[in-house]
């Protein structure tokens, strides 16, 4: 059975006793961020074999549902975060230009892999991979590897959920680490 304490804490507002129950107030902008980060809708763009690690984060054994990003779309009109999985290439780049620009705001982004990062390993000087995804479109959160495993893709998004839930935007993040 949970107190009044830990319903308190898990909820972004404030609790105010008064005689006869309880009212809830708060910050309508940390309601709607908490609300937000609970339930990301992703869009999967996955070009090579950081795809297969994607699809075991929604299988059985990791199940990411768990968090609050259980509905995978195809459509980036329905989705909130994509995650970017494997090797882009500059034929390729306006196809993520224009899913990123389809995407209603706010949208996130997730870079998943040395590929999406840097342009991998294997085809770093090669003239036709884009050199990392922030060339193309801003990224949020990098998850490292070759391929990562599902539990990076997964603290990935608790890092995203996190950032959301704070309130601070891509920009505002930006300045801070400027000033």
């Amino acid at each position: 059975m949970m107190n009044k304490e830990s319903i308190a804490s898990n909820f972004p507002g404030q609790v105010h006793e008064i005689p006869g129950g309880g009212i809830v107030l708060s910050k309508l902008d940390d309601i709607i961020n908490w609300a937000r980060s609970n339930s990301l809708w992703p869009l999967t763009f996955a070009t090579s074999c950081c795809g297969i690690e994607y699809m075991s984060v929604a299988g059985a054994k990791y199940d990411f549902s768990r968090f609050g990003f259980e509905v995978a779309r195809a459509s980036p009109r329905q989705a909130d975060v994509i995650i970017i999985a494997g090797t882009i290439v500059n034929k390729m780049a306006p196809v993520l230009k224009r899913l990123y620009d389809q995407m209603a705001d706010p949208k996130y982004v997730i870079a998943m892999g040395a590929c999406a990062i840097s342009g991998g390993p294997f085809f770093y000087n090669t003239y036709s991979v884009v050199k990392g995804a922030d060339h193309i479109i801003p990224v949020d959160v990098y998850v490292a590897g070759c391929p990562p495993r599902p539990e990076a893709l997964i603290h990935a998004l608790l890092t995203l959920q996190q950032k959301i839930k704070s309130g601070l935007t891509r920009e505002q993040i930006t300045l801070n680490a400027t000033t």
